[in-house]
């Protein structure tokens, strides 16, 4: 039971029925700083993985 995670070319495997925020923790990268998304739709933080879902996380870019 897995979960493809993508963030810009580099693919991740985390199991699934975490949250998306736990699963991003665990990859060591900072949740404020991508945007989770599926099939096009902006997802919450609190959403459940499923299996054989494919989650991109987008960069989230600030400036000054």
């Amino acid at each position: 039971m897995t979960v493809r995670m993508i963030l810009r070319k580099k693919v991740y495997e985390v199991k699934a029925g975490m949250t998306i925020r736990d699963a991003i923790l665990k990859l060591d990268i900072m949740p404020e700083s991508v945007l989770p998304v599926k099939n096009g739709e902006l997802l919450t933080d609190d959403e459940i993985l499923k299996d054989g879902d494919e989650i991109r996380l987008v960069a989230v870019i600030s400036g000054g």
